[in-house]
């Protein structure tokens, strides 16, 4: 089974502190996986590591978790080399595809230089549910804030762009997100978006936000517009806890 639609569950979240481990899978992870609707057999779940320079110790953690949930893992390495013959094949094979934080400015070179882009919107459109946290969230978006380039966030304003709007991630724990994202929409560097706090994410059926997903409670997701005056309104938005 895949998807019935076109999936992304784009967050701020899905792992957390564990006691045996140095992160487990948190709700948001798992309801993506559960939203890939898969019966009879362990869901695929292939681990996309790029933002965090292809960590082993991260990849290594992702299989441990794997192992416990029950799933069949894979993962992605672009560096060295890529760690599987046919990136593109292997991806439309997947049940979910999961997008580590990092670097979303890295992330966006490799991936382009790798065709991942055409890849990944190929498996987005064929019923893959695509998710992530952080730079995996901005990634699927026109753009964000980032601190790839530095300790100031700067615009990225060359996301995917599969979903034609803005994303700003960690809206209430890092506290120059909101201003900046704000300032960028306001200035039309970048367009009217959607934000997550920590432990939120936001979930689109196509290009639609079908609804907000939290699994830590108070954590919420936004809508950020730009008025024909040129200032910003922004709408905290129903959540739904997982």
């Amino acid at each position: 089974m895949t998807a019935l639609h076109p999936t992304i569950l784009a967050t701020s979240g899905g792992f957390r502190r564990s006691r045996r481990l140095s992160w487990e899978i948190a709700p948001l992870a798992q309801h993506a996986v559960a939203l890939a609707r898969v019966s009879g057999r362990a869901p695929r779940i292939c681990f996309l590591p790029t933002a965090a320079g292809d960590d082993p110790r991260l990849i290594m953690t992702f299989y441990d978790n794997a192992w416990r949930h029950g799933w069949t893992a894979s993962h992605l390495s672009l560096v060295e080399m890529p760690n599987i013959d046919d990136p593109a094949e292997h991806l439309l094979t997947q049940d979910v595809v999961w997008v580590s934080g990092g670097s979303v400015a890295a992330l966006l070179a490799m991936w382009r230089l790798h065709g991942l882009d055409v890849a990944l919107r190929q498996a987005w459109e064929s019923g893959v549910v695509l998710t992530g946290v952080s730079a995996g969230s901005i990634c699927w978006h026109a753009g964000g804030t980032t601190d790839s380039f530095g300790p100031e966030l700067r615009p990225v304003t060359n996301g995917l762009g599969f979903l034609p709007y803005s994303n700003g991630v960690h809206h209430d724990t890092e506290a120059e997100r909101r201003p900046v994202l704000h300032e960028l929409i306001a200035a039309g560097t970048l367009p009217p978006g959607f934000a997550t706090d920590d432990g939120a994410g936001l979930h689109y059926r196509g290009t639609d936000l079908h609804e907000v997903v939290a699994e830590t409670p108070g954590a919420y997701g936004y809508e950020i517009e730009r008025a024909s005056d040129g200032t910003v309104n922004e709408t905290r938005l129903p959540v739904r806890l997982l």
